[in-house]
């Protein structure tokens, strides 16, 4: 029993380490709920019962505190007041506040707000830092609170932008925070460095709860850096702007970091996070991956797809309409996308040049062709194989996500938008991606592998249609024997044609009285 005992406290001990502490839900008092530093609390916000938020016994290390709400999609309010004010408060899914303390100062008071009539559920912890941390959104100039720790996030269809405001440098209580625009040596805040980082949710999983429990993951500055991807390092020079690809129904978390390299010490903005798609709308929402005329669309398509992977070397008119349909619908989807007013549903920094990448695609796709011009078969079996069994994977992903399907509609978004050079692509790669990769890999080596085997021997391609009329017509002209020989020409058929047709129009001429012949 003492060993059992041990494993148990060691697994919730372990569970604490991923997650973080976290208290359970529920209030001191009505109407006023009590925080510790460094623990979240889960807790429902309703609209006309605003909540009292207190954090007691701060200690005299810290210089500021950091208090964050976080919820699935609907906004709840966060203010230093019961009055709310533009540079008082903060409204969002993902919102926070820098409360810079006082001399002595104990104890704080935030107040908590549920914007929409529903009950919101929510999230909460106060965050502590010392005189030496450096502060986040500590020189804001274009948000509405004069310290603005808050990750401002903006999403369409090609892509994600994210922006937040330049950190200062720490102080301690009771002193006057060092100027922000004051020369730009290194006893400044242009020596501070930003630290991108973003997270990847499970995918397929729109849950509320295990976006509270990863958000967890993004809010302290050693489980940021230990669990998420660090996209980009920005120095107080370049823009507080960063933009990423839009990835619908995938859902992602981003935070920065502002490191002090002097100092050697850090501290963590607001995470903010997005599906790039809308739980509240009536149509096209979260909860449905595109309409059903996609799905029946790609359905076909990979049947057909399918079809071309496994026969499409041997019947090869139809692989002449898989492929050119493929690249006439891309042709004109971009044509009628950039020059009619239709709305429409790798990170090396040398291909942000539009020029680079476009030559640097265009030059693969012609090198692979001529690597195969000795062995043209090859070369058509390996597309029917790849092409046509890639299809299977678009159709998987109109009802299932699946992040292969961006190694086209990536290529696809840098045609149709001008911008989205600039924004880094990456993507999650799961157990649902690994799944589809086999099966994708497995479709495409079975269908190369049976075209090879039932062509070996046959002619390298089909012959010219031409070729076969004309060959069938000199077999007609020198063969008496058949039967076709012995039909007219198709001008002597059509004429006699038109010959019944008339005579079929002609009134019968009347011969006159007939009598029978008298013997």
């Amino acid at each position: 029993m003492e060993l059992l005992r041990l494993l148990v406290l060691a697994v919730l001990a372990l569970e604490q380490g991923v997650a973080g502490p976290t208290e359970t839900v529920g209030n001191s008092s009505e109407g006023l709920l009590e925080f510790s530093l460094g623990k979240f609390r889960y807790f429902k916000l309703n609209k006309p019962f605003p909540e009292e938020a207190v954090l007691r016994d701060i200690s005299s290390n810290a210089t500021f505190l950091i208090f964050q709400i976080h919820s699935q999609y609907q906004n709840t309010t966060v203010s230093f007041s019961k009055t709310l004010l533009p540079s008082t408060s903060g409204t969002g899914t993902d919102k926070g506040l820098v409360f810079i303390l006082r001399p002595e100062q104990s104890m704080c008071t935030w107040y908590l707000e549920a914007v929409d009539a529903e009950p919101v559920q929510s999230m909460a912890v106060p965050l502590s830092y010392s005189e030496r941390d450096p502060v986040p959104g500590g020189c804001n100039l274009e948000f509405d609170l004069d310290i603005d720790p808050n990750i401002y996030l903006e999403y369409n269809f090609f892509e994600i932008s994210i922006k937040f405001a330049p950190a200062n440098l720490g102080y301690a209580r009771g002193t006057d925070p060092p100027p922000c625009d004051v020369g730009m040596s290194q006893d400044s805040r242009w020596r501070l460095r930003y630290d991108v980082y973003q997270y990847f949710l499970p995918e397929n999983d729109l849950t509320e709860q295990v976006l509270l429990k990863h958000l967890q993951r993004m809010v302290e500055v050693p489980q940021v850096k230990a669990r998420a991807i660090k996209v980009v390092t920005l120095t107080a020079n370049d823009k507080t702007s960063i933009y990423f690809s839009s990835l619908p129904v995938q859902g992602v978390i981003y935070n920065v970091i502002v490191w002090d390299p002097l100092l050697n010490t850090s501290a963590a903005y607001v995470p903010v996070h997005t599906y790039a798609c809308s739980f509240k709308a009536m149509e096209g929402d979260c909860s449905s991956l595109g309409r059903v005329s996609t799905k029946v669309f790609f359905t076909v398509f990979a049947l057909l797809g399918l079809f071309i992977c496994f026969f499409g070397h041997r019947f090869w008119k139809t692989e002449l309409f898989f492929i050119g349909f493929i690249f006439m619908g891309f042709f004109f989807y971009i044509l009628i996308t950039r020059l009619t007013p239709i709305k429409y549903d790798g990170n090396v920094k040398v291909f942000r040049d539009d020029v680079v990448f476009w030559i640097t695609f265009s030059c693969i796709a012609i090198i692979i062709p001529l690597v195969f011009m000795g062995c043209l078969r090859i070369l058509n079996i390996l597309t029917c194989g790849i092409i046509g069994s890639y299809s299977v994977v678009l159709a998987v992903d109109s009802y299932l996500y699946t992040s292969l399907s961006y190694i086209t509609l990536n290529v696809l978004k840098r045609a149709l938008n001008t911008d989205f050079h600039r924004a880094f692509t990456n993507v999650p790669f799961q157990t649902t991606d690994f799944i589809i990769l086999a099966v994708w890999g497995m479709l495409a080596v079975s269908g190369i592998t049976l075209q090879i085997r039932r062509e070996r021997g046959q002619p390298f391609f089909p012959p010219h249609p031409y070729k076969l009329w004309k060959r069938e017509r000199e077999r007609r002209v020198t063969n008496i024997l058949d039967p076709s020989y012995h039909i007219p020409p198709l001008r002597e058929r059509l004429y006699g044609r038109l010959a019944q047709i008339k005579e079929f129009f002609q009134e019968e001429q009347s011969a006159g009285e007939r009598t029978p012949l008298l013997l």
